[in-house]
């Protein structure tokens, strides 16, 4: 169902995971250092989130803005000269919303050893118009065994995001009709 004239009027094309996925890539200088003398992750964190909103703007055919990272993993440190590739992908995809997955990968500029994977997050981002309201994405079709799985861990994440918020609203209304004013 990735034809226009297959859907129903007002429905939009779902998109296959491939239409969306990209890298970036990005030689870290002195620059990006932090006090230890590796790369600071706020450089890394930059990097994941640039490359995430390229993929929800192109999945989503538009504007699309951070709503929340979770799980940002720093597996390995990056150094000064290390070539990044930080490749992401839609996972899954909600009304407005759209959860992508991002892997960081590194190896070192003059050498030809293979990279390896030196962090990983999730992101959830929301499509929005012109005034800044939610607005409708395609759904994402999972074309592999990796893209299925991939979907369905989000399914799990995305359940428990919401948990959480209903668990932490109720606290505070909890602590509220207590008469505590946090």
């Amino acid at each position: 169902m990735t034809d226009q004239a297959q859907t129903p009027e007002g429905e939009i094309p779902a998109k296959p995971t491939s239409a969306s996925r990209t890298t970036l890539s990005h030689i870290m200088t002195g620059s990006d250092t932090n006090l230890l003398g590796t790369v600071h992750g706020g450089v890394i964190m930059k990097l994941v989130d640039d490359a995430a909103g390229a993929v929800a703007g192109r999945h989503s055919g538009g504007p699309a803005v951070t709503a929340s990272m979770d799980e940002m993993v720093f597996l390995e440190p990056v150094r000064v000269g290390d070539l990044v590739h930080v490749r992401a992908q839609v996972n899954w995809t909600g009304r407005s919303s759209m959860e992508v997955g991002v892997r960081v990968m590194a190896e070192r500029w003059n050498e030809s050893t293979p990279a390896q994977q030196v962090g990983s997050a999730y992101l959830v981002f929301a499509a929005v118009d012109e005034g800044g309201k939610p607005r409708r994405v395609p759904q994402v079709v999972p074309e592999t065994e990796r893209d299925r799985r991939r979907y369905q861990e989000a399914q799990i994440r995305r359940t428990h995001r919401l948990a959480r918020r209903r668990a932490i609203k109720e606290l505070r209304e909890q602590r509220a009709a207590d008469g505590f004013d946090d």
